[in-house]
């Protein structure tokens, strides 16, 4: 084909002579061939091992024309609903219609249904009958149990019972799909492969396999939220690849089955996987509606690792991904950036190399590999492992050697340093390195709150741990004589945060002069640890009563409070003040947080330099947006 792409339409598949598709894939998301996009590798991936597939992009789900475009696959429909869950994509954390979709063509919302997967699949099965279908991504992967879901307020069942799909590939999917490609290619039918690791299917309760570890059924999880706490934690104490056992749990007249996770890729498999023959670009259809906003971020970024043992019970990667840590060849990330600056619209930055955490390179300590990583304990929190292995000697080598490329002008670090495995490395080069090349004004870290009960809860280090960082940060980038600063995500809202803890919050904000321009409420995404927290008002862990702040009053409050210099906040802030019996914050003290008597009883700060002079930090300039985290835990 002329422009390099995978066939999208039923003139490019008659131009290279395909009577039949092995595969059709259909995506929520426009077609973008870039590995930071699941599809991208899943299809490419495919293409190597000698199949043919096409591309069903965004299809229009309330006809028949688009899914019907290249006929029935000769082996299997592939389904997903794009780099992210369609709902988040879909509906902001207050339920509002977002206004436009980062994944689509000219950032325009509504061309993907709501539980894009169920709809795809129920479309196909309406059109094609028994047709085989697998589904994965992250849509699928993290709704594969019965599992709360925020929109409906309910407890839904997984999605493979929903969707009458055959096969759910869940985590990072390309040695399952290797394997499914070679048995349906010799003939076994979808509904017999039963084996695959990092898949689950239903069956006939006769035919469960025998010592599964058994999640309270969906009928138990619906009604009893003990049951759903329970079921949430043997999920993930099974999500290891070296003692996971299958999980099962009963929906109705059938057994799900999940198999154990799929063995991470080797470094040679992912150097293979990053070295396909991505064209790094959108599809050029989508040229005259201005692009697709989504690869602006990750055109000219590079991903050197995968899995995340940080673990924080709100993120999806534990569950996806999970916590080990694969990474990719010095000589393939080179060469990698080799081909980025040898782009023509390359300007000669390197937007980011890193992963779920930039600086994680390694395993979190050596026993990993032989028996996994410690079910029902973190690697860094509440405080770091003392068995934690901290080395940033390799990642910071390679750095240095990107920095040397002809080209290249500047290399970035952005999608998140653990500021909290940086402090235990004994030596600080790398942090003298990261400062001096690796960023501009602005260094984004994710503290979450002050307060521990919240951090707790949060599965975060304690705010100590980054005091120390801030402090450290400070006395270097003064040192090099640089203008920088830190600029804190925070959450509010979260389980555990009553409005007493987000006073703490707005209160270590002030003392820091720390202003931020927006604030993240806690948004409980299908499958995370905090989600089942806050549904069930429990901690899957303890099984102690959580609080969970719920009606959009207090969450408006508790937001407020993390910006109450802010003139329209002032109400808000003098209500939670009030009902928290904290009347000593009102006022015209320095102290106080806001006055009765004033428009707004804190000024922000002059310019930067006020700020700087103090040790303090920048007006935060950016949110961290929803679509962006969750682009990190894609297929």
């Amino acid at each position: 084909m002329s422009n390099g792409f995978l066939p999208t339409t039923k003139k490019e598949m008659n131009e290279l002579g395909i009577e039949q598709f092995d595969f059709i894939y259909i995506t929520g998301d426009a077609y973008v061939d870039h590995p930071s996009f699941g599809v991208s590798i899943i299809s490419r991936l495919i293409e190597s091992l000698g199949y043919t597939i096409g591309i069903i992009s965004q299809p229009d789900w309330r006809s028949d024309k688009d899914f019907m475009r290249f006929g029935r696959p000769r082996l299997a429909f592939l389904v997903t609903s794009g780099n992210i869950d369609s709902m988040v994509a879909h509906y902001t954390a207050a339920k509002r219609k977002r206004s436009d979709d980062a994944y689509t063509a000219g950032g325009v919302a509504g061309k993907r249904p709501d539980r894009a997967v169920i709809v795809y699949c129920q479309r196909l099965r309406e059109i094609y009958g028994d047709v085989a279908i697998a589904i994965g991504g992250l849509e699928a992967s993290l709704r594969r149990f019965a599992h709360y879901d925020y929109w409906d307020d309910a407890v839904r069942p997984s999605v493979l019972a929903d969707s009458k799909a055959d096969l759910l590939m869940y985590g990072m999917g390309e040695h399952q799909i290797t394997e499914l490609a070679e048995r349906l290619s010799n003939g076994e039918n979808i509904r017999d492969i039963r084996d695959i690791r990092g898949t689950c299917y239903l069956t006939e309760p006769i035919n469960t396999p025998i010592g599964a570890a058994e999640c309270p059924s969906f009928e138990q999880v619906s009604e009893n939220k003990q049951a759903y706490a329970k079921a949430t934690r043997i999920q993930y104490d099974q999500q290891d690849e070296v003692y996971g056992k299958t999980v099962i749990q009963r929906h109705g007249k059938l057994m799900l089955v999940q198999n154990p996770p799929a063995y991470s890729l080797t470094t040679e498999e992912l150097d293979k996987i990053y070295s396909l023959p991505y064209m790094r670009a959108y599809h050029p259809s989508y040229e005259a509606f201005g692009g697709v906003p989504g690869i602006e971020e990750v055109q000219f970024s590079i991903t050197h690792n995968r899995g995340c043992f940080g673990y924080c019970n709100f993120c999806s990667i534990a569950l996806h991904q999970g916590r080990r840590i694969t990474c990719r060849s010095e000589k393939s990330v080179l060469e990698e950036a080799q081909k980025l600056a040898a782009m023509p619209n390359f300007k000669g930055y390197i937007h980011d190399v890193g992963g779920p955490t930039a600086n994680f390179r390694h395993t979190s300590c050596k026993k990993q590999l032989e028996h996994g990583l410690c079910k029902g304990k973190k690697c860094l929190a509440p405080t770091p492992c003392k068995a934690l292995d901290v080395d940033h000697t390799e990642y910071l080598q390679m750095l240095r050697k990107l920095r040397k490329i002809k080209g290249i002008k500047k290399v970035f670090i952005r999608s998140g340093i653990r500021y909290d495995y940086l402090m235990e490395d004994k030596n600080d080069e790398f942090m003298r390195e990261l400062i001096k090349h690796h960023i501009s004004g602005q260094l984004k870290v994710a503290p979450e709150h002050c307060s521990s009960a919240v951090l707790d809860k949060m599965g975060k280090p304690h705010i100590e741990a980054y005091k120390a960082f801030q402090k450290r940060f400070y006395e270097i980038t003064k040192g090099m004589d640089k203008e920088q600063y830190l600029v804190p995500y925070l959450m509010s809202s979260h389980p555990g945060s009553t409005l007493k803890e987000a006073i703490e919050l707005s209160l270590f904000l002030r003392d820091n002069k720390i202003r931020p321009e927006q604030v993240q409420d806690f948004y409980p995404t299908p499958g995370t640890i905090s989600t089942a927290m806050f549904y069930t008002e429990l901690d899957p862990y303890t099984m102690e009563k959580v609080y969970v702040p719920k009606t959009a009053k207090e969450k408006a409050m508790q937001r407020a409070l993390l910006q109450y210099f802010k003139p329209q906040n002032k109400e808000l802030v003098l209500e939670a003040l009030k009902k928290a019996g904290r009347r000593d914050l009102i006022g015209k003290s320095p102290k106080c947080l806001v006055d009765e008597d004033v428009k707004s009883a804190n000024k922000p700060f002059a310019n930067k330099n006020s700020a700087k002079k103090s040790g303090g930090e920048k007006w935060q300039g950016k949110s961290r947006n929803t679509k962006n985290t969750n682009r990190k835990t894609k297929r």
